[in-house]
């Protein structure tokens, strides 16, 4: 540790480590794995970039957070270390120099998301390499109990070990007692290694306010102008939503910019590079803004609509008063977004014909095969998540083995003559690249080859057909693209019963489903509790404060609405006001109206009902049924009610 403590200091610039941050340091350097659950901004980064620089070999991040690989590269770099990253943004030549330096053990540090590891390329060029520490940022996602779930992240731990990692490094911001023991059981984290620093944050005041939905921008409006000004974050569930609070704000007089996914990289940066740059810039914006932001002045965060989980609650707030000082969040309740919150969870889980349909599939495939997810999906109207989890689910259970992703087409461009290039290498090897060169159809540009159609036509191993590409790009004699990315696949065991087992992973899907509107019923509770609202929160990540805060809304005695509040109650008991009732008469013949169209792609009450709340669908979209004006016209309705309305209307269509 003595070379760290030198490190940090010389290299980092902090004259000593922050809480919790020395005891992971500690473990990684004694080569075991860890699990660190710290806040936002606690300082999770150093955690492994410093022990980076002390191994030998290479420290191979795994996140979902490009904005961060980004800026953590920057600093890095500007302190001489040689760090990258791989993904998609990357041009020909920058993705060129990564696979150099990584051939050439030159990367101390490279990051990348968990998606590349579909990579057959990558994978075969990783295994070259010496990994002293993988890190896995947002850890949670590896649980089912998590609350952002991803099948990607459950295959990591299986990978790790694959790879021969020596040690693995485990991060969060948001894991609750359960999800921790899931993350320690799959890297064999000793209790030792598991380092917590709590989530109890004393400089944020936490305001939570049940209010109308007519009342709701004037509040907001209301906040900003009597509040002294600061940097503040406006969080909505929707992209048109941020778009319309902003231009409302922007009326108002209060400068504000929208900021979601659908909007150009190029402006999203512009939007983020402002914001990080202005003490009292105000954004407004979906969840996809905020991950990976390092700025520590924010004063504010606002919740124009709830989060859909504590966890999403606990670490967007944490974006607040990280630089200690003093900061408020307020989560502006209104009962009338539940629905749409749920309409997310619902939009999931796929209906059980569907599961049936691709397990029967599955089935007619020999003992060993490969398949397109997107072929899947298209065909039984599942959406691409969560195909590509159940086929993990398969994977967790037994029933079949992964052999790999792998591309059905490689284009690659000569970059000198092909003679040129094979006369670097003996004969048989110059006779292969040439058999492989003429099997490719030649375009003006590129030569196209279809690695199933060599394979079977040379009669050599599809192994060794990428490796020799993947050499010649490294050489700098070609550059590659793929495309037609398949998953290989082998059964361990058939099951005995492939209805049972469809009807079993249908289960799984709505168990999850169940969960995820248990979690917003939990930040409905916290809208009406009268209680501590910190104790309530914090309880939930099993941290037990021994008395109230004293700083939150309750705590301070702040008025609110029995009323409002007494409404929220009853939601609870499922008295929602705008549930339980039924559909109108007129809305029932609209429904009745679609089911007798007997659309293709509305042969099912659940496709139905995803049709009427707006929730898109591999069939929907295909269809462009999301141009139809009843699409999303019940969305207020909840999805429940409007399968069980769409239920009974294909009854009566049967009936007639």
């Amino acid at each position: 540790m003595k070379a760290a403590d030198d490190t940090l200091r010389r290299v980092f610039g902090h004259p000593e480590f922050r809480p919790g941050q020395r005891q992971v340091v500690e473990r990684i350097l004694a080569g075991e794995s860890a699990l660190a659950v710290f806040p936002t901004g606690g300082g999770k980064s150093l955690c492994y970039q410093l022990p980076a620089l002390l191994m030998e070999g290479m420290t191979l991040v795994v996140s979902p957070l490009i904005a961060l690989m980004k800026d953590q590269i920057d600093f890095l770099v500007g302190k001489g270390v040689k760090a990258a990253r791989m993904d998609s943004s990357l041009t020909a030549e920058e993705s060129r120099q990564v696979w150099d330096d990584l051939w050439q053990g030159r990367l101390k540090l490279l990051y990348v998301a968990p998606e590349r590891f579909a990579s057959e390329r990558f994978l075969q060029r990783l295994r070259r390499a010496k990994l002293s520490l993988m890190v896995i940022d947002e850890a949670h996602c590896i649980s089912e109990w998590g609350h952002n779930f991803r099948p990607d992240y459950m295959k990591l731990a299986e990978m790790s070990k694959q790879l021969q990692v020596e040690r693995v490094l485990c991060l969060t911001a948001t894991a609750t007692p359960s999800v921790a023991a899931d993350i320690r059981a799959a890297f064999n984290i000793s209790d030792a290694a598991y380092v917590n620093t709590g989530f109890y944050r004393p400089n944020l005041t936490l305001y939570v306010t049940p209010c109308g939905e007519q009342e709701r921008d004037g509040l907001l409006l209301e906040r900003l102008k009597t509040r002294p000004r600061g940097a503040t974050i406006v969080y909505v569930t929707l992209q048109k939503t941020a778009v319309q609070v902003a231009d409302f704000l922007e009326a108002s007089g209060i400068p504000a910019k929208a900021y979601h996914a659908g909007l150009d990289a190029g402006l999203r940066h512009e939007i983020q590079d402002g914001f990080m740059s202005d003490p009292e810039g105000v954004v407004v914006a979906t969840i996809a803004f905020g991950m990976g932001i390092d700025k520590a002045d924010i004063r504010y965060v606002y919740h124009l609509n709830p989060p859909k989980s504590l966890e999403n609650y606990m670490q967007e707030t944490g974006r607040a008063g990280r630089d200690g000082q003093p900061a408020i969040c307020e989560l502006l309740f209104c009962g009338e977004d539940v629905a749409t919150l749920e309409n997310f969870s619902y939009g999931d889980t796929p209906s059980l014909s569907s599961v049936e349909g691709m397990v029967r599939d599955l089935m007619k495939e020999g003992e060993r095969f490969n398949l397109s997810m997107y072929t899947l999906s298209a065909r039984h109207d599942i959406r691409l998540l969560v195909i590509s989890t159940m086929l993990t689910y398969l994977e967790l259970d037994g029933i079949l083995a992964s052999t790999g992703p792998l591309y059905n087409e490689y284009k690659f461009q000569p970059q000198r003559p092909p003679a040129a290039i094979f006369k670097k290498f003996d004969a048989a090897r110059a006779r292969f690249l040439e058999n492989l060169f003429h099997q490719a159809r030649k375009g003006s540009v590129w030569y196209t080859l279809d690695i199933g159609e060599a394979v079977t036509s040379l009669g050599e191993s599809r192994e060794r057909m990428v490796a020799a590409l993947n050499y010649l790009e490294e050489q700098g004699d070609l550059t590659l693209k793929v495309a037609g990315l398949r998953h290989g696949y082998r059964f361990l065991k058939r099951p005995e019963d492939p209805m049972a087992l469809a009807k079993t992973l249908h289960e799984r899907f709505r168990e999850s489903e169940a969960r995820d509107i248990a979690r917003i019923r939990q930040v409905m509770a916290l809208a009406a509790t009268p209680e501590c609202i910190v104790r309530k929160v914090l309880s939930y990540f099993g941290e037990e404060l021994t008395e109230d805060c004293g700083h939150c809304d309750r705590c301070l005695g702040v008025a609110r609405t029995r009323k409002l509040r007494g409404e929220l109650r009853g939601e609870l008991r499922g008295e929602m006001r705008a549930k339980g009732k039924g559909l109108t008469e007129a809305e029932m013949r609209i429904v009745q109206k679609w089911v007798d169209t007997k659309h293709p792609a509305l042969r099912e009450p659940r496709q139905l009902a995803r049709f009427f709340c707006g929730i898109t669908s591999p069939a929907s979209s295909k269809a462009r049924l999301t141009k139809e004006p009843d699409f999303g016209g019940l969305a207020h309705r909840g999805f429940a009610e409007v399968a069980r309305a769409a239920a009974a209307c294909f009854q009566t269509s049967e009936g007639r």
